[in-house]
This record gives structure tokens, sequence and C-alpha cells, in this order.
């Protein structure tokens, strides 16, 4: 019977994964991927974890087992979560497809807040501590960005027109 029970957890998990990756490839949009990276997949490896601790039939294994699925099921959510906002932010999604939108009127109120950008630094808050700081990281540049631009140098393309590295 526990063999029985172990094959099924073991196809059921696997096939989960196999829709994981194949909803990754083949759904139109950002948010769409990344549903598809998440839900399937944390529940296919836990059918598969399932499955290999009812295999083993040892107790030894089921903490560890039950360690690696929990880390999983508490990085995936974050990781989606990133990609997300990265995507949101990057305008990288289809609104049309979108049924509510939480996020639009937040992020209208940081514009207009802020109208240089979210990640923009306004200019009155770089100090002259500030420049000191970053010339200390690279020694030798000067601490204006422009006269660290100059004294840079010209820039030296390196590779040829596919992309490959030059001898």
């Amino acid at each position: 019977m526990l063999d029985i029970a172990t094959a099924v957890c073991l196809i059921v998990g696997s096939l989960m994964s196999l829709a994981a990756g194949i909803g990754l490839l083949r759904f139109p949009d950002l948010l769409s991927r990344m549903h598809a990276a998440t839900k399937p997949q944390v529940f296919g490896l836990l059918l598969l974890l399932t499955g290999l601790g009812l295999q083993l039939r040892s107790w030894a294994v089921v903490p560890l087992l039950l360690i690696a699925w929990l880390f999983q099921l508490l990085t995936v959510p974050v990781s989606a979560h990133m990609v997300g906002r990265a995507g949101y932010r990057t305008k990288h999604l289809r609104r049309e497809i979108l049924s509510v939108d939480d996020l639009d009127a937040v992020v209208e109120a940081a514009a207009e807040e802020n109208p240089e950008g979210v990640d923009a630094v306004p200019a009155d808050r770089v100090t002259a501590e500030g420049r000191a700081a970053a010339a200390e990281v690279e020694p030798g540049m000067p601490a204006d960005p422009q006269s660290a631009a100059s004294a840079a140098g010209p820039a030296v393309n390196n590779q040829d027109s596919t992309g490959t590295p030059r001898d």
C-alpha cells in the first residue's frame, strides 16, 4: 500500500513540476509566468518529498525533508514578489488582463511626490561627505561624476558586432 501511495505522490509531484516548467515557457506575460513558477512548483515539491519520505520509511529523514520544503515555501513567495515588483515597476505587464490594479494609486502618489522617479536621489541630499565617501571607494577617481567620466578616458569596445570578446 505504501508503494502505491509513493508512486502516486512521485508521479503527481513530477507532473506538477512539469506543468510549472511548461507554464514558464508557454504563458504570454510576466505575471502569468510568475504564477506558473510558484504555485504548482511548491505543491509538486511537497508531493515529491512526501513520496520520498514514504519510500524511505525512516523517521530520521522526515525533519530534513520538512526543512527542505519549508525553505522552499519561504523563498518562493519572496522571489515571486520581487519579480512581480520589478516587472510592475519596469512596465513589463499587460494591464488589459489585470482585473484589479491595487498598486496604480500608490505608484501615482509616489510619482507626484517625487517627479524625478522613485529611485532618484534629490540633489539637496548629495553632500560633500557623500562625494568624499564615493572617492574613497574608488581611489584616484574624482568625487565629481562629470570629472570621473572624463578621467576614465574614452570607452574602449572590446567586442565585435556579435558581442563576442575580441582577443
